[in-house]
């Protein structure tokens, strides 16, 4: 599976201590719908939803990695696991309470609206 996201050279970057990014290092760069880009293996994703059903966590049927996922914090864009980058992003990378998810989820909402 391959995809495109058009970052800016210094990325605004989550890590996030909730028990399922804790436990699989994703690290998020969320980034709006127009700025990312399925190019090869659409086909390949699977998709895995819970509790809300909003997220819809992709990935790969084939090894297993979870590279990007529409997040039900941003469902108007995408977070992409910096961690499957093919190249290295600068990253600006604060943390973020998932653990408390619900009080502290709107600190993202910011992060997939189009630029000016």
């Amino acid at each position: 599976m391959r995809f495109e996201v058009a970052l800016p050279q210094v990325v605004e970057a989550q890590s996030c201590n909730c028990s399922m990014c804790a436990k699989t290092g994703f690290i998020h760069i969320i980034v709006p719908e127009s700025r990312f880009r399925v190019t090869k293996g659409m086909e390949r994703l699977a998709e895995y939803t819970f509790n809300s059903r909003v997220a819809k966590h992709l990935f790969c049927s084939e090894c297993g990695i979870k590279s990007f996922y529409r997040p039900r914090s941003n469902p108007d864009g995408w977070s992409v696991n910096a961690r499957c980058l093919d190249e290295a992003a600068t990253l600006d990378l604060t943390a973020f309470d998932g653990q408390n998810w619900e009080a502290n989820a709107d600190q993202l909402a910011h992060l997939s609206l189009e630029p000016s």
